[in-house]
């Protein structure tokens, strides 16, 4: 008879297959790119799919512990890398991959966008210096197309208010990341355009990573940007992060402070040029009157060396009339440049942002003197129907009518409202103006009848 012993089930093979596999430490933790096909997400949060590449395909599972801390929902056809352990299911004989972490790597992809969407745009003339706009330097108002959840705005207030507190800001709120914000952004600039009040437009957003400055890689978004009837300077990200819209923007400044700190100009330098061209307009008068003085002593030295006396009594006469025209013309320019000057001041001065600050100090304590008036009134108003209320309260007060000879009869604690309530020998307590009675029913009469 021939000898079984040798054999071996499918179950002992199986088995020891698997303990070869959870032994080789290799195994226990590997690293995989490959390509996601027949993925499935099912009801209680697990992840089921196969992991390919050119040559091969493996069965992956990643349990909900797991797939609870992927930022992204997988699938087909995704690039992703994996890390897992290699293990064997017994009842098919099959081996798996238990999948504990998974990254997208679609970031080399949007790379490739990008730099194919710049040479596209690029070729077609889009990045050109010459449809570059130039950006108003003393803008009366700018508009921020920005989050108005985010820092940027914020950033972008202070910066403008700190810099030129005259300009009036307008927030054309957008959401800045996600699938939907390359539309809102578009919309918000052209209703930017279409309400035709702003002198800049700030297109931006605080940094990130390059997905979450994708919107700002849209080509919609840079058309918008391009079409743009206001000239437009782009703050999206930091210094080192470069989209789309900064190439067809009229002005690419790399955070959006340094976009507000470009759309508008420093009152201290302004007041400065101020004061430059008043000193220079002062210098070229004074060179005029000397130059004036000069002409002055070369005439009167010519009249001392002609000869005739009366060519010297008809020039000294005519030098009199000049030097008095001359007086009156200086005069009249001393007088126009004075005014001039005084007229310059006042603008400063009325514009300077200390005069402005004093005036909202002179507001506000009007308005505190206005508020504690009405606060007044109003605490005056509730009193007076305080009073009417407590005078309708204690009219309405039972206990007012125990004055006038009535009482509240009350068994534990409980009024009598029906001789219903009331029993023989129950003990009653009676309430009076001045006291208490305790009294014990002798008989309960109803409709005339005892009880």
């Amino acid at each position: 008879m021939e000898d079984n012993a040798q054999y071996l089930t499918v179950s002992a093979l199986t088995k020891y297959i698997k303990y070869k596999f959870d032994c080789d430490r290799h195994l226990e933790s590997v690293l995989l790119q490959g390509e996601i096909s027949n993925f499935k997400h099912n009801q209680k949060g697990h992840f089921y799919f196969s992991l390919k590449d050119e040559g091969a395909t493996i069965s992956c599972a990643m349990f909900a512990s797991y797939a609870s801390k992927v930022h992204f929902e997988p699938e087909d056809g995704m690039k992703v890398f994996v890390k897992g352990r290699v293990t064997v299911y017994e009842p098919s004989g099959s081996y798996s991959i238990n999948i504990t972490e998974m990254k997208s790597d679609g970031i080399g992809d949007l790379y490739i966008q990008f730099e194919k969407l710049k040479k596209e745009m690029q070729k077609e003339g889009y990045f050109d210096l010459a449809h570059k706009r130039p950006i108003k330097r003393i803008p009366s108002i700018i508009g921020v197309i920005t989050s108005p959840t985010g820092a940027a705005i914020r950033d972008i207030i202070n910066t403008i208010s700190r810099r030129y507190p005259f300009t009036r800001v307008i927030l054309y709120p957008a959401i800045v990341q996600g699938p939907d914000a390359k539309d809102n952004i578009v919309k918000q600039i052209e209703r930017a355009n279409s309400d035709n009040l702003c002198d800049t437009l700030i297109v931006g957003r605080g940094g990130g990573s390059i997905e979450d400055l994708w919107a700002f890689n849209e080509k919609i978004v840079a058309l918008a940007i391009y079409n743009s009837k206001i000239p437009v300077i782009t703050g999206i990200g930091h210094e080192i992060d470069f989209t789309i819209s900064d190439f067809v923007s009229d002005l690419r400044a790399p955070t959006p402070t340094a976009a507000a700190e470009l759309a508008t100009p420093d009152t201290v330098e302004l007041r400065n040029e101020i004061l430059t061209s008043v000193h220079m307009m002062y210098k070229d008068l004074m060179n005029k009157i000397e130059n004036y003085k000069t002409i002055l002593l070369h005439l009167d030295e010519r009249l001392d060396n002609a000869s005739p006396s009366n060519k010297i009594k008809e020039n000294k006469k005519d030098l009199r009339a000049l030097i008095n025209r001359l007086n009156v013309s200086i005069n009249n320019i001393m007088y126009h440049k004075s005014l001039e000057l005084e007229s310059m001041s006042k603008r400063f001065v009325a514009n300077n942002p200390l005069t402005l600050i004093k005036q909202k100090e002179a507001d506000l304590k009007n308005t505190l003197k206005l508020l504690n008036k009405n606060i007044g009134i109003i605490l005056d108003r509730k009193n007076q129907e305080f009073n009417i209320y407590t005078s309708k309260l204690n009219a309405l007060n039972p206990l007012n009518l125990m004055d006038k000879g009535y009482s509240i009869p009350s068994i534990d604690g409980h009024a009598i409202k029906s001789v219903k309530d009331v029993k023989r020998d129950s003990v009653l307590n009676v309430r009076m103006k001045d006291g208490n009675i305790t009294t014990k029913v002798m008989e309960v009469y109803q409709n005339g009848e005892g009880k």
